[in-house]
């Protein structure tokens, strides 16, 4: 009698575990084993870089003198914990596309305010690349005149509530933001649910309001 007792608790506690693994499979990646998948998965490049202007030439370059600064110099294809294969900056912050944009032809709908909250990864036309098929980066022109990487069509961005390298707090957001694979697909491996509302735009940087602007239906933020 007693080794049946014995029996069942092991068996219930093997359960419990179980559904613990369950429930924490897919929580969004931000602490210490995020760091550390990050460490370990840049530790295993998957071909040397090659030079993004190698493959779109010239016309990658900036066409605005009034470009931001901050520029994409590479993208590096990684396998995180939980998540699997992402596409990486070169600092480690994963990338993004938005199923409102386009691929056919290349798009940008994330414009004014959705941009803050998910800058666009922007090109000079000289970022290496990581394992990352060449043959699926581009570039597409943005309404301000400067060029944002694309991956099988897809641009992709970087998302400000990441808080820092191998997090992944911007999958499922909205329901239309997603991790980039390497080849442009959505890496649909862990999605939360409901689904995470975005962070809001950086206070210090948000446009007055124009009362004589006109907006879209999303209130001219893209739908972020």
């Amino acid at each position: 009698m007693a080794a049946s007792r014995l029996t069942a608790t092991l068996a219930g506690c093997a359960a419990a575990a179980a559904a613990l693994a369950g429930l924490t499979a897919c929580a969004p990646q931000g602490g210490a084993d995020a760091a550390a998948g990050y460490d370990a998965a840049a530790q295993q490049q998957q071909a040397p870089p090659q030079a993004l202007s190698d493959i779109l030439g010239e016309s990658a370059a900036p066409v605005s003198s009034a470009a931001p600064a901050k520029l994409t110099t590479a993208l590096k294809g990684q396998t995180i914990p939980k998540m699997g294969k992402v596409v990486t900056d070169q600092e480690g912050f994963v990338l993004y596309r938005f199923d409102k944009d386009s691929a056919k032809p290349p798009t940008s709908n994330c414009v004014d305010k959705c941009a803050q909250v998910w800058p666009p990864a922007l090109t000079d036309g000289n970022p290496s690349l990581s394992g990352v098929d060449p043959a699926v980066v581009g570039a597409v022109l943005r309404p301000d005149g400067t060029r944002q990487i694309t991956l099988a069509g897809w641009p992709v961005y970087r998302y400000i509530g990441d808080p820092k390298p191998g997090a992944w707090k911007g999958q499922n957001v909205g329901g239309t933001w997603f991790v980039v694979a390497p080849d442009g697909k959505k890496n649909l491996t862990c999605l939360p649910t409901p689904a995470p509302t975005a962070v809001q735009p950086p206070a210090a940087s948000a446009p007055a309001a124009d009362p004589n602007a006109t907006t879209n239906g999303d209130g001219g933020t893209g739908g972020y």
